[in-house]
């Protein structure tokens, strides 16, 4: 939280430390709109401050907010201002939006930075251990897509399945693999200057803010991976990356934004991964009751359920 709050003008500072240690323990999100007040996402829900104003986000705050992220350095930051997001200390990514200068059709940078979404990265070590026994057999990991609308867990569950595949599972007597995560967004591993501020394993490789279907092949060349970690699949050339990932005998973990298997199904680009039956295990993440945290249930290769909902919690 101190590497969040020193990036935030005082006043805002000053209206979270003034909230119930819960509220903060438990923040998803910090919302920050010109012209706007501030707005602090609580087990997603906005949490709703008794009996006190919110001070409202103005200009000069963003300029200040965006001075303190690039560290009085913008020019250093021109990346991540095409982006539209960047990476801090302990993980945390911060989005940015406002007016986009363009060329061609292109997004060059985002000139007039004035909304800002703090997302809070909390690893829960632990997370994904339900799954092994349906995700880890005969002595390997199964290809397996994550599916689930968002802020249902599925990069969580990727992260700690990392953690996991690259550190072994004793225990169990699982052991370690070498591990490749294709970081495109920089979430699951959570880089800055190219150093993991999540706990990804001893024997993890990682390839920050790189294209996922140069990244793949560009990991198993030369990494040589025996499993392989993508975040948030869904464009053509992922699907054809994939393809040759999975023809070359990588275990892949990947997510996808959707709500069913089905759903998937529909959409041009994922069909003929899914048609083809590449992915042996399909998690299915829901939000159905927030006080619980997210429901998952486990399909085989062939949508067949083989954990139900009330079986697995995370």
């Amino acid at each position: 939280m101190d590497s969040i709050l020193s990036l935030l003008p005082e006043l805002f500072q000053a209206v979270i430390l003034r909230t119930p240690e819960h509220v903060r323990n438990n923040l998803e999100e910090i919302r920050l709109r010109t012209g706007c007040p501030l707005e602090l996402i609580v087990s997603n829900s906005c949490w709703e401050t008794p009996d006190e104003d919110l001070p409202i986000f103005k200009k000069e705050h963003a300029v200040q907010m965006l001075q303190r992220i690039s560290r009085y350095s913008l020019y250093t930051m021109e990346e991540e201002l095409k982006r539209g997001y960047v990476t801090i200390r302990g993980g945390h990514r911060i989005g940015l939006a406002g007016r986009v200068i363009t060329e061609n059709g292109h997004v060059l940078r985002i000139r007039d930075v004035t909304f800002f979404n703090i997302r809070l990265a909390k690893q829960k070590i632990g997370a994904a251990l339900p799954l092994v026994p349906y995700l880890y057999q005969k002595g390997r990991w199964l290809g397996t897509l994550i599916i689930g609308a968002p802020q249902t867990g599925k990069t969580t569950l990727l992260r700690d399945l990392t953690r996991m595949i690259s550190g072994g599972i004793p225990d169990r007597c699982i052991p370690a693999k070498k591990t490749g995560i294709i970081d495109e967004r920089s979430e699951i591993a959570g880089c800055v200057a190219g150093v993991p501020q999540n706990d990804v394993g001893e024997r993890t490789d990682v390839l920050d803010a790189c294209p996922k279907a140069e990244g793949m092949m560009m990991m198993i060349r030369s990494m040589s991976p025996e499993v392989l970690i993508v975040d948030e699949i869904g464009r053509k050339e992922d699907m054809e990356a994939m393809f040759e990932a999975l023809n070359a005998g990588v275990s892949v973990m990947a997510s996808a934004h959707g709500f069913s298997l089905t759903q998937l199904k529909s959409r041009p680009s994922l069909a003929p991964l899914l048609e083809a039956r590449m992915f042996d295990r399909y998690v299915i993440l829901s939000r159905a009751n927030l006080s619980m945290g997210c429901r998952m249930s486990v399909l085989d290769k062939l949508g067949r359920s083989i954990a139900a909902e009330e079986e697995i919690w995370h």
